[in-house]
């Protein structure tokens, strides 16, 4: 896992055809609080919830520790396979048992931050540089 693009877009391209993790799509409330948090602030919060939840050895409520709504880094985490240990063996061979590494959260951010993207992309609210904007708003720039 190299962080590369090709890879991302691989790992992607891949969760997308499992319909269980395509059910996980940002919705307007999700698309509004991108709009008031900016897109820098919101992967702040996925950094922390993948520390703080998925990164020790053995999480506590593993399986379960990633609500299925209430924050779009949840969401994201359903759809990308990154929302408990066992989704991260079996998507992305990232070993139960043990500590996450700094490079693997590395990972884990990427592939979250490329899922955003392409689903702010899709919502045509996302800029080329990652600026997320009003819908229908392609003058002013919010962040």
């Amino acid at each position: 896992m190299d962080g590369s693009s090709d890879e991302l877009s691989s790992r992607l391209d891949r969760l997308s055809r499992s319909r269980f993790r395509t059910r996980f799509i940002l919705h307007e409330n999700d698309i509004k609080y991108f709009q008031e948090k900016g897109l820098d602030n919101i992967m702040g919060h996925a950094h922390r919830f993948i520390r703080d939840r998925l990164a020790p050895a053995n999480p506590p409520k593993d399986g379960s520790q990633t609500p299925m709504k209430g924050h779009p880094v949840f969401i994201a985490q359903h759809a990308t396979a990154t929302c408990c240990r066992s989704c991260l063996k079996r998507w992305h061979g990232m070993e139960k048992g043990v500590r996450l590494t700094e490079s693997q959260i590395a990972w884990i951010l990427e592939l979250i931050k490329a899922w955003f993207l392409t689903q702010l992309e899709r919502e045509q609210i996302c800029d080329e540089d990652q600026s997320v904007r009003k819908r229908g708003d392609h003058q002013g720039m919010l962040f």
